[in-house]
């Protein structure tokens, strides 16, 4: 009996992982492809480019405590699925807006906002369902797993990406994602997990979601890390929204250059993530968190000094091999440790807590990056990111968190 046990639980991470895999695959296409329609299709403003960045995370400002309210109270893989195809029907509306003719920045701003809205719930049912596939004590490899599949297809998909984007245009390459996700909800469809249904709860929503604050923001070292990865992504969506404009605009790469520069990303992603358990192991998680914390501003101050000619393309890729290297190390180390932290009756509320957080600052880096674009040009606003970056690493490292060596 314990045999079979374990038997099903390896079949249902096997598909959880595979489903993750293939939308992981389709979302890398989306990063080289959403770029370029937006700044080379659409012809877009770097207000706009921000604004669309920013869109597909603002319902996490809107929705994210709730989604994470309501990932406690019912069972999580049914969220998970459908979510996966409100993902699909949101994204596969793109192509045939422009293949109508009538897509606009409004438009695409548009379904971005409805993409986000099914992303809020499915990312939080996907971080809470992992420790009903997984006993606790293998969270970091698990994740670490997970990190190295997203980060191949990160590595491959780019490079197909551009491909696509050239053969067929960006908009109908976008298509390519919203099959995945498609796929994504068949496989985990399938899963085989016996989750009881909740208890109806007599506390309000309310209770419930001032419960989920509390643990993330009043304990001893989630509440400081949480605090850095706050500023982390101020940092991190500032930085992306002004990298497409520097690459695609200002340097004049092609789609399928600035798919090489993602890949390369992808795969130092992969060598990360591939020996993180191990360099957790050895420092510990806390430790591990501030030094990763540290290179972030080093990679981006890289970006900064980039110019035109071999030195600065080289330099370029060496910045985002250093971004995706550490990013790599960094985030099964980190999600496991929440994970680890976190009572299974509060991952949803946590989960969905921070995330809710981190990307509507992700989306307000995105729209003061384009701000910043405009009035003070590229190069100063990447010199703002280092400096954001930097106050993140400083948060980390001055905290109970360089204490937390261990998982339990």
């Amino acid at each position: 009996m314990a045999g079979a046990l374990r038997s099903a639980a390896r079949s249902s991470f096997a598909r959880f992982w595979t489903a993750a895999a293939l939308s992981s695959f389709g979302s890398a296409v989306t990063t080289v492809a959403m770029p370029v329609l937006v700044v080379q299709v659409l012809a877009a403003t770097p207000v706009q480019v921000g604004v669309v960045n920013a869109a597909q995370f603002v319902p996490y400002a809107l929705l994210g405590l709730l989604a994470g309210a309501y990932t406690d109270r019912w069972r999580r893989r049914p969220i998970l699925v459908w979510a996966s195809i409100g993902r699909a029907a949101t994204l596969g509306v793109i192509p045939v807006l422009w293949l109508s003719g009538v897509l606009q920045i409004w438009m695409l701003v548009t379904t971005l906002l409805l993409f986000g809205g099914c992303s809020v719930f499915g990312f939080a049912a996907t971080q809470s369902l992992l420790p009903r596939l997984v006993p606790r004590k293998g969270l970091v490899v698990a994740n670490a797993r997970l990190d190295q599949t997203d980060a191949a297809a990160q590595t491959l998909g780019p490079a197909i990406g551009g491909g696509l984007v050239g053969l067929l245009g960006a908009p109908v390459a976008i298509l390519v994602d919203a099959v995945s996700y498609l796929a994504d909800a068949v496989l985990n469809a399938s899963i085989r997990i016996r989750e009881p249904q909740p208890d109806s709860p007599a506390r309000s929503l309310r209770t419930e979601i001032r419960d989920g604050l509390r643990w993330t923001y009043r304990h001893r070292t989630l509440g400081p890390l949480a605090a850095s990865t706050h500023v982390w992504f101020l940092a991190n969506g500032a930085a992306m929204t002004t990298l497409s404009l520097l690459i695609l605009r200002s340097l004049g790469w092609s789609g399928f250059a600035f798919g090489a520069l993602l890949a390369v990303f992808g795969l130092a992603t992969l060598a990360g993530a591939s020996v993180a358990p191990r360099i957790g192991e050895w420092l510990g998680p806390g430790p591990v968190i501030i030094l990763t914390r540290c290179a972030y501003p080093v990679a981006w101050l890289i970006v900064a000094i980039a110019q035109h000619g071999a030195l600065g393309t080289a330099l370029m890729f060496i910045a985002l091999a250093i971004q995706g290297l550490t990013a790599g190390v960094e985030n099964s180390n980190e999600v496991g440790y929440w994970q680890t932290q976190t009572p299974d009756g509060l991952l949803g509320r946590v989960n969905a807590t921070r995330r809710s957080v981190n990307r509507t600052i992700g989306a307000l880096g995105a729209l003061l990056a384009g701000l910043a674009v405009g009035l003070i040009g590229v190069r100063l606003t990447l010199i703002g990111v280092v400096i954001v970056f930097a106050v993140a690493a400083l948060t980390a490292a001055l905290s109970p968190l360089r204490q937390a060596r261990h998982l339990s």
